[in-house]
């Protein structure tokens, strides 16, 4: 009797070992999802509060800054600026990862994908003024409307006044999270040792930039104003654009 005692216990024992590993594990992974939703969301909110300090040139000064170019020129030369820095952005992160003590990969991570987003968004915001295409309202809700370009890749539609005047409610925050969080998995290559992740990453962020600009100009040109008929919406912009964003 003792015998077959002594055995069903170990035979407890031994079911229980997995069920306790099985739940360690299973604890391991909340937490590591907790974890990544709190870094998500805090890549997220630190692009909202950026996006009021990004400076934004309206047409006629880009205009003066590239004389003789029609809007497909100057356009052009936008996208080959915003794509050279946010290549310049992946390849500083992806060179951090050769250092012999490399430093903490996921806040370079999330700086990166900060920095990238703040050329993106000032790419976005001047492709509408190249194309005629402003947003309309005050400074907070054209502000608004870009960031949701941005989270949504694409050009806004200035004859849906939802597009633009639509406060950051749940709708545009869980977008933003979303496109954050594509980024962050398809930048993750930079993170590859001796230069490697220099390289991938400004390949990435350079192709990823085009990819974004070409999807903005393709909308944008169904509601292009001709320069020689400027709406009364495009006068100058006299500051980058300001607003207060609410948790």
């Amino acid at each position: 009797m003792e015998a077959e005692h002594d055995d069903t216990d170990q035979t407890h024992v031994e079911r229980g070992r997995p069920a306790s590993l099985a739940n360690a594990v299973g604890r391991g992974v909340r937490r590591g999802g907790e974890r990544a939703r709190a870094g998500v969301h805090a890549v997220a909110d630190r692009i909202v509060a950026n996006a009021p300090r990004i400076p934004v040139r309206d047409l006629a000064t880009l205009r003066k800054q590239f004389p003789g170019l029609g809007p497909e020129g100057l356009a052009d030369k936008l996208v080959a600026g915003a794509a050279g820095g946010s290549a310049a952005v992946g390849a500083g992160v992806g060179a951090a990862a050769m250092l012999p003590t490399p430093p903490a990969m996921p806040t370079e991570l999330a700086a990166e994908i900060v920095g990238v987003a703040s050329i993106e968004i000032k790419l976005i915001a001047e492709l509408h003024e190249v194309y005629g295409v402003r947003a309309p309202g005050t400074a907070p809700q054209r502000a608004i409307a870009y960031l949701g370009a941005w989270a949504q890749e694409r050009g806004i539609d200035s004859t849906v006044p939802a597009s633009v005047n639509a406060a950051l409610g749940v709708r545009m925050k869980r977008e933003l999270r979303q496109r954050v969080l594509r980024r962050g998995f398809r930048n993750l290559p930079v993170l590859a040792p001796f230069m490697v992740g220099a390289a991938v990453g400004a390949a990435m962020n350079r192709r990823d930039t085009k990819k974004l600009a070409h999807k903005v100009r393709k909308d944008l040109r169904t509601q292009q104003t001709p320069w020689d008929l400027p709406p009364d919406a495009m006068t100058p912009l006299t500051s980058p654009l300001t607003w207060s964003a609410r948790p």
